[in-house]
């Protein structure tokens, strides 16, 4: 192998050390529900498929995020006769990618990072190239593959320039690392530029594959009942949120409903287990929750929609949503989401994950910055005082999301020039 900066000798060794603890780490972490009992064997890179014939190509996804954007890739692959093997992390991906993988394409979790566990892997996989969706990288698993000859790239690349300056500090990690991929495609030029400053080589700017991402899917039996319990009460919509911010949409709700005495505040926390708190913030104002089987009564001030999975449900419910991670550092979420279901789009200022779509969606909409609760309700007040308005902003950030697309065809030139006469069926 080769010679290797002394931070990943030390990681690699203690993967080796690590490794008769495994399975031990395992069970307590599927008592805790963080992973599959009934799948464990994958997370040490014992396969439970078996490998199909002809080119095999491996994308890689963290979670959920990272997994819905390859999903168009996955499908443009498979319709050139290329077989499909994704792997992340996290139960939710997996039940997710259960649901909405497309026919042909292979599930598994992602071994762990030990060299007995990669090498298993890839033994059995044997992929002829491997793509890492944004930036979840795996030293053992990287360095084993590319020990093998797996043509590497890393897709849909973003890193923030928190990251980056921590990869500035060991610079040797940093360039040996980012060195095992042949081509690294970004999803802007501030993040290719950052990756070439880290030592990466060849690096484009492809866009962003969440821009070509089919738009949230919807129960429609789930969207008509919800909108029968809401009837024709204006809505305040608050997704994605994160601790800090619920603390800034409620007190924007307070101020509108001396304006819209029925306004009903829908609130969807990023991570449904804050239901229960955000219940305790409301107080004295009326709420339910979703995950409680909690009806919307015409005294509920705000529902708490604490439930996977549903966010196109809500994103249909209304033509602009308060859009969260953007009042606290947590860089934003992704805007083209709500945009994609002609949804206006309100944010704070920390969006550094999808600057990009930030820029474009709010651009053509007009407006949509916030930092207060006061702004929350002044933009707020404007779009529910005139519907057209609403609407016409919703359309305006569908237009805006739609020129960030097309980076799936640039990703599949790319993988089509890594695979070279592999890519022939």
């Amino acid at each position: 192998m080769t010679r290797l900066p002394l931070g990943l000798h030390a990681w690699r060794w203690l993967g080796i050390a690590l490794t008769p603890l495994a399975p031990l780490l395992l069970r307590e972490r599927a008592a805790r529900g963080k992973e599959d009992s009934a799948r464990m064997g994958e997370r040490l890179g014992i396969a439970s498929a078996a490998r199909p014939e002809g080119c095999l190509v491996w994308i890689h996804g963290a979670s959920v995020g990272e997994s819905l954007a390859a999903l168009p890739l996955i499908e443009k692959l498979l319709s050139e006769d290329i077989r499909v093997l994704v792997t992340s992390g996290t139960v939710t991906s997996a039940n997710m990618m259960q649901a909405r993988l497309p026919a042909g394409a292979i599930h598994q979790y992602v071994p762990l990072d030990t060299p007995r566990a990669a090498a298993r892997f890839l033994d059995h996989w044997r992929p002829a190239a491997g793509l890492f969706v944004e930036s979840d990288l795996w030293p053992n698993l990287l360095l084993e593959a590319q020990r093998r000859g797996v043509k590497l790239a890393l897709i849909n690349a973003r890193i923030s320039e928190r990251s980056a300056a921590g990869w500035r500090r060991v610079p040797q990690m940093a360039r040996t690392l980012l060195g095992v991929f042949d081509t690294i495609l970004a999803q802007d030029e501030d993040f290719a530029a950052r990756f070439r400053a880290l030592g990466a080589h060849d690096v484009v700017v492809a866009g962003s594959l969440k821009a070509d991402a089919p738009p949230l899917s919807c129960d429609r039996q789930a969207l008509a009942a919800m909108q029968a319990m809401i009837g024709d009460r204006p809505i305040l919509l608050a997704a994605q949120t994160h601790p800090g911010e619920d603390e800034t949409v409620l007190p924007a709700h307070d101020q509108l409903r001396a304006r819209f005495p029925n306004l009903l505040t829908i609130i969807v926390p990023r991570h449904i287990e804050r239901g229960p708190d955000i219940a305790m913030l409301c107080g004295v104002r009326s709420n339910v929750r979703r995950a409680a089987g909690e009806a919307v009564t015409s005294n509920t001030a705000v529902y708490i929609a604490d439930t996977m999975n549903e966010l196109g449900l809500f994103y249909r419910l209304q033509s602009f949503c308060f859009l969260g991670g953007t009042l606290v550092p947590m860089q934003g979420h992704n805007p083209l989401e709500p945009a994609i279901l002609n949804c206006a789009v309100l944010a704070g200022p920390s969006r550094a994950n999808s600057a990009r779509a930030f820029e474009e969606v709010l651009g053509a909409q007009g407006f949509g910055d916030v930092q207060t609760s006061a702004d929350i309700a002044r933009e707020a007040e404007r779009l529910l005082s005139d519907p057209q308005t609403a609407r016409a902003a919703g359309i305006a950030a569908a237009r805006g999301a739609a020129k960030l697309s097309g980076a799936v065809e640039k990703t599949i030139r790319a993988v089509k020039n890594l695979l070279g006469a592999d890519a022939r069926p």
